[in-house]
C-alpha cells in the first residue's frame, strides 16, 4: 500500500507523499527540491517576501531547499510554467471567449 499524496512538485507536477518533503529530498520525477519555497502553500507573487506569511524569514532562491519553519506543502497541481501548452481552463483566449459567451 503506497503513502497518500499530500502534494504535488512545482516543477513536474508529479504526486508527493509526506516521505518526499523532507529538508534535502528531491521530487522522484524532476529531481528538483520539494522543501522550498515554490512548493509551499504560502507562496505568492507579488506579496512581500513572495509569501502569506509575515513573519517569515527571507528566502532568496524560491526553487532551492530552505529550512523555512512555515513551509506546507502545495495541496493543488501547480500552475503552468514556461514552456507548456496551456490547457483550455487556463488559456487566455479561451477565458475571453468564455467571458464573451455570458452575455450573448
Amino acid at each position: 500500500m503506497g503513502e497518500e499524496i499530500r502534494g504535488h512538485c512545482w516543477n513536474c507536477g508529479r504526486g508527493l507523499t509526506k516521505l518526499d518533503y523532507g529538508r534535502e529530498a528531491r521530487c522522484p520525477g524532476c529531481d528538483k527540491p520539494t522543501h522550498c519555497c515554490r512548493n509551499c502553500r504560502h507562496y505568492a507573487p507579488g506579496r512581500p517576501n513572495e509569501c502569506r506569511e509575515p513573519m517569515v524569514d527571507r528566502v532568496i532562491a524560491k526553487d532551492r531547499a530552505n529550512f523555512c519553519d512555515w513551509f506546507q506543502p502545495l495541496p493543488g497541481s501547480p500552475s503552468l510554467h514556461a514552456g507548456e501548452t496551456p490547457s483550455a481552463a487556463t488559456d487566455p483566449e479561451s477565458l475571453k471567449r468564455a467571458a464573451e459567451d455570458l452575455f450573448k
